[in-house]
């Protein structure tokens, strides 16, 4: 299979000027976004102090997909985006069917985020309508990822050392805090109001269906890493640095926070955080925490940018979109693929303003559903790539998955038990339902596609 080099010409061939230090940031960047600082709020609320667990369930489906995409990245370097491997393993309509998901899913956060940030800022500039803030937003970050894959990578890197910075500064504090001020209270507020799970059981597992999609993201570091000179490397690394990013970024902010505070006083819509730093007479803990989340949202924004313009670029390269979106700039920048990917972050900015109810509203729900679609088509990829590796190229698996087959398996159960239960959820079908809908119009597209272009050579 050819790279996305190799597809275009030489005069359209990305870059290398992402480093080691960009890989990783991005890496961990990509998973700590407004999902962790507000949405857990939400999630706290639903589930109870359980939702820890809820956390760690959730991030060992996401550890044993990042550690699918690790094996298959380092036994087949010669391919850039993820969504590839599903057009590697299962063929052309999987790698199309999931490049345009994926290019969709971000391409609707890119809106989201831009209007989450103007949101927050329009509290600081009340003068200026949300959208008209939203617009300025995305359109600086593109003007960003525009100069250079460079300048893309150093932006990046520095918001997401801000959120691990804060992240960590947290946990410290609120370390010092619970082992201050009576360790034993502190420990009680896990069990004393309701128990460790006053919902049952089945809200500490239905919490994995709200929790999962907050932790999707890592995988934007395989995209990234096929700008960088050492990107299998990179990519090898990944895994280690997901678990890490989950047992300390999540389950231990999660867990002080719910010590710190009784989880029935921190309500839906709330930073937990905010609420934590209040707790502890932390001052300024509001303004502090929004410029915190401001910058977990111009990150992910700013990623979302990078990341569509990308997989536009490998769908065009392999003939799944316009060729012309595969032309580069001076600095090997795909302008075109940029442009395009952030005209419908306009779209979806406009959206929210003539259509909140219906319109925007399915593409906020289609969002979180779509990349577990994504996920399940590059796990059965994965299985198949793996079993036809081991007959014919053992050698090449260098780093493996752990107890294959039997973990990739339940993998791919649980995640069609996750879709299941958002079925079952009133509050998440709408989610699940999008997606599906979404799904379907893909496939759709790729059969029309497939039909003029078929139509096309026999003329």
């Amino acid at each position: 299979m050819s790279t996305i080099q190799a597809a275009a010409d030489d005069a359209h061939q990305l870059g290398k000027s992402l480093r080691p230090r960009h890989v990783t940031m991005i890496t961990i960047g990509g998973i700590i976004g407004a999902g962790l600082f507000v949405g857990s709020s939400a999630s706290i609320s639903t589930t109870g102090p359980a939702i820890v667990v809820s956390y760690g369930l959730a991030g060992l489906m996401i550890l044993v997909v990042m550690r699918m995409l690790s094996e298959m990245a380092v036994a087949h370097p010669h391919i850039g985006a993820f969504t590839e491997f599903a057009r590697e393993g299962l063929g052309n309509w999987a790698g199309f069917t999931s490049g345009w998901l994926y290019w969709f899913n971000w391409a609707v956060i890119a809106a989201i985020e831009a209007l989450a940030g103007a949101r927050i800022i329009h509290d600081w500039l009340p003068g200026f309508p949300v959208w008209v803030i939203g617009w300025a937003l995305l359109a600086s970050l593109t003007a960003v990822n525009l100069l250079s894959t460079r300048s893309y990578g150093e932006f990046e890197f520095w918001f997401a050392s801000i959120k691990v910075a804060a992240i960590v500064a947290f946990i410290v504090v609120g370390l010092s805090f619970v082992l201050g001020h009576d360790p034993t209270s502190k420990v009680a507020n896990l069990t004393s109001h309701g128990g460790f799970s006053p919902f049952g059981p089945a809200a500490m597992f239905s919490g994995v269906v709200s929790v999962i999609l907050a932790l999707c993201g890592a995988e934007i570091a395989t995209i990234a890493a096929a700008e960088s000179p050492d990107g299998d490397k990179a990519v090898a690394r990944m895994t280690g640095s997901v678990i890490l990013r989950i047992m300390l970024f999540y389950i231990g902010s999660i867990s002080l926070i719910v010590m710190i505070v009784p989880w029935n006083q921190i309500h839906s819509g709330d930073s937990p955080f905010t609420v934590a730093l209040e707790a502890m007479k932390i001052p300024a803990a509001a303004f502090g925490m929004k410029l915190i989340v401001l910058t977990a949202v111009l990150s992910c924004l700013n990623s979302a940018i990078y990341v569509t313009s990308r997989v536009l670029f490998t769908l065009a390269a392999r003939g799944d979109a316009p060729k012309a979106l595969v032309r580069l700039n001076i600095r090997r920048v795909p302008v075109r693929a940029i442009l395009f990917s952030s005209l419908v972050g306009y779209v979806g900015i406009y959206a929210s303003v003539l259509s909140p109810e219906r319109v925007f509203a399915f593409l906020v729900n289609a969002t979180g559903s779509v990349m577990l679609v994504i996920y399940l088509i590059t796990a059965l990829a994965h299985i198949r790539l793996r079993h036809k590796l081991e007959k014919t190229a053992p050698e090449r698996l260098k780093l493996r998955i752990w107890l294959f087959p039997y973990l990739s398996y339940a993998t791919v159960a649980a995640m069609v038990g996750v879709m299941i239960a958002m079925l079952l959820i009133p509050e998440r079908r709408p989610e699940i339902l999008s997606g599906l809908f979404s799904l379907a119009g893909a496939i759709a597209l790729y059969a029309a596609f497939r039909f003029g272009r078929d139509r096309a050579t026999t003329t």
